[in-house]
């Protein structure tokens, strides 16, 4: 081993141990929201997760979750510390790398640096791996257990081996490395599918090893073959072979009568035969390339077969088996992604487009008892030709996107966009806002955590900002040092190696800009999509790398002396990734962070045994999931995904016992309920003639009985209608009673017939299981909803629900007043003061998030709703007692005062603590008053939302201050608030 090699390997191994080490030190230790606790879960017990799945990092996760042993609490530290290692292993194949092209800048060979050489690949390696793992949004991914850590090891150690390949002159050698890097790119499909969208920039390393005379020519053919091998993998292996086995099956099953698998055996065989057969006559005919191409084939298939995990497992029906991929047909969808819909492209409509016609295109096939059936068509939707375009960017009609889109463009109301709004929403948003600001937050800093914060320069006066944003741990500033080291080094590479650069530069425009032209943003996403771009900042931080270099070259000019200028380029530069450390250190530190998966058990505590619980989105899911599946907590609540409750696999999930759980009570058989079927939306007709309320159980009947007199036909089938938007439910109030279900005091309030109306035009098939599902319960099993899946129903459902913690229970009980508190006092109060938990939230240096707040907003709603439910009662002691409860455990220290504490402020003045009133009020003023202030000074349109709930607090406080008689401290607060109001 030469020095070099030595030194090198040995550097290598210790920028790994640094990487891995802050990971660890700053990881998870249990499930995170978003959907690491859906990985976690699914890991632990190999279930099947959302599409496409991850099966190769479950297979991981699996693996680690087995050093927890029987200690489930540590499973999710466990799972997490995949993506901690493999983020180290991502650094030290980075190093390595940015040291291979180095030499190409220096101009060696390598193996043959000399010391002062040595020193500036070393050097550079260092500081352009650390920068990127200090990087903002790698970072976030590598402390929790999602799939893009994992992938971005496999993106480094795939551009490693093609960095290695090139420097290997053997041609056997050679090849075997092209077959090692098939390997990882059959593996990363199990992962995640951004490890092919970098084929073409090794199509150019390949092109610059194989010829020495490089042209235009050649560069676009390189290119053009390395972009046909990415779509072959993507749509004739990755999407195609499930394809191919689907029209075997099809085949072979309705023309032959085979048993089922049949085909996709028959596939199989022919597949692999084919592949035995034309290696040996590669071999036999001495054809290398065919061979290695084969081999290549070959082992990514290898690599690709961890999806038969997914199959296997989801044949044993386990509680999280999405889209039920359990036969091939199945896997297609799950594989296609066909849940989350399509984008245009290349053409397509803009967001005011009308649709002029909808026809049957693709037949979808299930398995039936025999054979394949037909069970739905794919939909083709014509829109109006003069409201479509060449690659559309402004094409989604979703609520809300329409005002985000004029927004963004300046289109005024009425206004139809036209070409050119199309490409300035191209470039101010998909460019400017989702992925500019991405890569600058990466490598300048970022204003905050505040969904739609900015990047920050060097020269923004922070001077005068409020503390609330100030004191954010996630306004970080690294002053542009970062960026600019990274364009020194865009502009050294460029002028020393044009070769290396267009690799690198290549590899920066796939994984970034590529990506964000093929996903085609829409006007708004539920969260940030940053780590996304992970890739791209990966690549920008190569650059970083080779500004070392070029800081070298200039440092040699003056000192004259070759290793010290290395020397002093490394420690100059060592202030990037140290700042970068400095200041990403505390809003990435999760260590000490519990709260996601105490919110789920306390949601999972707020409801009484037995129960049926809706929930809305991922955050309110899937930590629900981690306890139950993890820890084992509250299995015999059945959680119900609102949005899932659409499909029929999921409803068919829910017919199936989930360990303490049984199956839900449905009347509606699976026929009734199957995709594409005619209860997939039920759209109310005026025409019905019914102005009164009709009957669940009436029309339920109807549906249960296929009744013609509800069947709407159209162009491409029929589908049901609602008759009335007034519904009905009977009560027996004698069997009510006998449940002794009702909350003592409340008795008066049962009522024989529940009534309610429709919102919106009709209901989704949620909405109609809903109704079975309250028609055949007959109140057995406690019904919950949480605040997210109450609104996403289509039923006005607020007066027949009572809150008993962090859930609202449905019961026969009718309230008058829907503005005043309605709750379960005693049960809520054991609920809120036993059962909820709430670790280490007392910690002021634990960094809580925008999505962690909201959490604890509605953890103080419930406490202060309970609170003011025994103040209404008359019990004061148990009021105070409520109200100081969650003071305690969630402190303005740690997070912030929000709406709740004007009904803290409230509950203290009407029980006579005026003294601890005025405390929460100087605090909750000057905070919001000074936020507020700035605000007005400074266009912020990402404030926009803290700028009104700012001015609503402040508004309420002076109105509670002269409900409560404190006229002259109201009078003064008044005054400072109509100095600001002149300034607007």
């Amino acid at each position: 081993m030469t020095s070099y090699s030595k030194i090198n390997n040995i550097s290598g191994w210790i920028i790994f141990l640094i990487a891995s080490a802050v990971y660890i030190f700053t990881l998870e230790p249990v499930a995170s929201f978003w959907d690491c606790a859906e990985f976690i879960a699914s890991a632990y017990k190999l279930q099947v997760p959302h599409p496409a799945g991850a099966p190769f990092f479950l297979l991981i996760g699996r693996m680690f979750s087995m050093f927890a042993s029987s200690d489930v609490e540590s499973v999710g530290f466990a799972v997490n510390l995949v993506s901690a290692l493999s983020s180290g292993f991502t650094i030290l194949f980075m190093f390595w790398s940015i040291n291979l092209l180095s030499h190409k800048i220096l101009k060696i060979k390598v193996g043959e640096a000399n010391k002062a050489q040595t020193i500036k690949i070393i050097a550079a390696g260092a500081i352009g791996s650390l920068a990127f793992t200090f990087s903002d949004s790698f970072w976030w991914s590598a402390v929790e257990a999602e799939v893009y850590a994992m992938s971005s090891f496999l993106i480094a150690l795939v551009f490693w081996a093609m960095l290695k390949w090139d420097v290997i002159e053997d041609e056997s050698t050679e090849n075997r490395w092209l077959i090692l890097i098939a390997y990882i790119i059959g593996i990363s499909i199990g992962v995640h599918l951004l490890n092919i969208v970098a084929l073409p920039a090794l199509g150019l390393i390949y092109y610059f090893k194989k010829y020495k005379n490089v042209t235009f020519k050649g560069i676009f053919f390189a290119l053009l073959i390395s972009s046909a091998i990415l779509i072959f993998i993507w749509q004739f292996i990755i999407l195609g072979v499930p394809n191919l086995i689907g029209k075997f099956e099809i085949f072979f099953i309705n023309s032959i009568n085979l048993p089922f698998g049949s085909g996709a055996l028959i596939f199989g065989l022919l597949l692999i035969g084919g592949l035995v057969y034309g290696i040996n006559y590669a071999i036999k005919k001495d054809k290398v390339t065919l061979h290695t191409c084969l081999l290549a084939f070959s082992f990514i298939l290898i690599g690709y077969s961890s999806y038969f995990i997914v199959l296997i497992r989801s044949n044993y029906n386990p509680p999280i088996d999405q889209n039920n991929p359990e036969n091939v047909m199945n896997l297609i969808s799950y594989l296609n992604r066909d849940q989350y819909g399509s984008r245009p492209l290349l053409h397509g409509q803009y967001f005011d487009a009308e649709i002029v016609s909808q026809d049957k295109g693709d037949a979808v096939y299930s398995k039936g008892e025999e054979e394949y059936v037909i069970t739905d068509y794919k939909i083709t939707t014509q829109y109006d030709p003069s409201k479509t375009t060449i690659f559309p960017r402004m094409y989604s009609n979703a609520p809300g996107h329409a005002e985000e889109y004029r927004r963004w463009t300046g289109l005024r109301p009425n206004e139809q966009p036209n070409f050119v709004d199309n490409i300035k929403f191209l470039f101010r948003y998909q460019l400017g806002h989702m992925y500019f600001r991405y890569l600058m937050w990466n490598f300048a800093g970022r204003e905050g955590d505040v969904e739609g914060a900015g990047w920050k320069t060097m020269f923004q006066d922070e001077s005068e900002l409020p503390e609330l944003m100030r004191e954010n741990e996630a306004r970080n500033n690294f002053y542009m040092l970062p960026f600019i080291l990274g364009l020194i080094g865009i502009f050294f590479q460029y002028k020393k190696d044009h070769k290396g650069f267009s690799v690198v530069g290549m590899l920066f425009f796939l994984t970034g800009i590529a990506l964000i032209l093929y996903l085609n943003s829409p006007a708004t996403e539920p969260r940030e999509r940053d780590y996304i771009y992970a890739g791209s900042y990966y690549a920008f931080a190569f650059w970083i790398g080779f500004g070392v270099l070029g800081i070298a070259s200039l440092l040699e000019r003056a000192v004259k002396k070759p290793k010290v200028a290395g020397v002093l380029a490394g420690v100059i530069c060592l202030i990037v990734p140290g700042i970068m450390a400095s200041e990403g250190w505390d809003d990435h530190d999760r260590s000490d962070r519990y709260f996601s998966v105490d919110a789920a058990r306390n949601y999972l505590a707020s409801c009484e045994p037995n129960a049926i619980l809706f929930t809305g989105g991922d955050n309110d899911t899937f930590p629900l999931w981690f306890v139950q599946e993890v820890e084992g907590f509250r299995t015999d609540v059945r959680v119900i995904v609102l949005s899932y409750f659409n499909t029929d696999w999921y409803i068919n999930q829910m017919r199936q016992n989930a360990y303490d759980s049984e199956p839900l009570p449905f009347s509606l058989s699976e026929s009734q309920v199957a995709q594409g079927g005619k209860n997939d939306y039920l759209p109310y007709m005026a025409s019905a003639g019914i102005s009164g309320p009709i009957s669940v159980e009436q029309y339920l009947n109807l549906i249960r009985s296929d009744n013609k007199g509800l069947e709407v036909p159209t162009s491409i089938g029929s589908y049901n209608m609602l008759p009335s938007k007034t519904l009905s439910l009977n009560v027996d109030t004698s069997h009510v009673k006998s449940l002794n279900i009702i909350p003592e005091g409340k008795q008066n309030m049962l009522v024989d017939e529940m009534v309610w109306t429709v919102k919106g035009n009709g209901l989704e098939k949620k909405d109609l299981m809903i109704l079975d599902i309250m028609n055949e319960n007959n109140w057995k099993r406690p019904i919950y909803f949480n605040t997210t899946s109450l609104s996403g129903v289509k039923m006005d459902l607020r007066k027949y629900v009572i809150q008993e913690g962090l859930t609202y229970r449905l019961l026969p009980l009718e309230r008058k007043d829907l503005q005043s508190e309605f709750v379960n006092i005693e049960v809520m109060y054991d609920n809120l003061m036993n059962e909820f938990h709430f670790t280490n939230t007392i910690d002021p240096n634990v960094y809580y998030n925008e999505n962690y707040r909201n959490f604890f907003l509605n953890h103080r709603s419930v406490y202060t709703a309970l609170s003011k439910a025994l103040l209404n009662d008359g019990d004061e002691k148990r009021a105070i007692e409520v109200l100081e409860f969650i003071l305690e455990k969630i402190p303005n220290e740690v997070v912030p005062f929000d709406m709740t504490a004007l009904d803290y402020i409230q509950i203290y003045l009407a029980t006579g603590n005026e003294e601890k009133a005025n405390d929460i009020i100087s605090t909750l003023w000057n905070q919001n008053f000074e936020l507020f202030s700035y605000l007005v000074d400074h266009e912020m349109i990402y404030m926009g939302r803290e700028r009104q709930i700012s001015i609503a607090i402040l508004s309420q406080i002076i109105q509670i201050m002269r409900q409560y008689g404190l006229n002259e401290k109201a009078l003064e607060y008044q005054e400072q608030l109509r100095v600001v109001y002149e300034k607007m």
